[in-house]
């Protein structure tokens, strides 16, 4: 599909009017802000407000989502096998940091959309600004980007599914919740503790 007409057009203009008008562009903030939806998710809870689940639950949503996203951009990226605009590689579609800013996007906003969408909406505008990175730093054409939100988006609505049969699996029917998971800080070191009741 993106490689001939209309979608084709798209991706090389975008990529020149990007490079006209930056080519020395080199910022890789785009390599932690795929993280930030996530990290907010956390930092929210810390700071006491609460959201959908529970700190160990959302984690183990968080870890589903993005373990479908991983593997789900990997088998595509081998399979499409599509050269990078900079020439650097055969994995360009779709773009795995957009996927994965866009995964932890939705997490963020499944959390926190019945107190604030807006707190959900600022996760969106993160990810735009890491796909819109990817472009400037000319390691993704543009329907790579695309492609990289959907599958980001995607995958943490499925996670959002598959997680509760998972935790039913597990856990058994109608069991008292035997995990917890709690965030630590002890001698100048940030940490986590799981703990599990037999």
């Amino acid at each position: 599909v993106y490689d001939n007409g209309a979608l084709k057009e798209l991706d090389l203009s975008t990529r020149a009017e990007l490079q006209e008008d930056h080519p020395r562009f080199a910022y890789h903030v785009d390599d932690y802000a795929q993280f930030a939806p996530a990290i907010a998710v956390y930092g929210l809870n810390l700071a006491g407000v609460k959201g959908r689940h529970n700190l160990f639950d959302a984690s183990m949503l968080y870890v589903t989502s993005a373990a479908i996203m991983g593997l789900s951009t990997h088998f595509v990226k081998r399979g499409v096998h599509r050269l990078r605009p900079d020439d650097s590689g055969y994995n360009s579609f779709p773009s795995g940091h957009t996927a994965s800013a866009f995964a932890a996007a939705e997490f963020l906003y499944q959390e926190f959309k019945y107190k604030s969408p807006w707190i959900g909406y600022a996760g969106y505008f993160v990810a735009t600004a890491t796909g819109t990175l990817r472009l400037y730093n000319n390691k993704h054409w543009f329907s790579d980007v695309v492609a990289g939100a959907g599958f980001g988006i995607a995958s943490t609505k499925v996670g959002y599914l598959v997680y509760p049969q998972i935790k039913r699996l597990i856990g058994g029917h109608g069991q008292k919740q035997n995990f917890s998971f709690t965030p630590a800080y002890e001698q100048h070191q940030l940490g986590y503790r799981l703990t599990y009741k037999l």
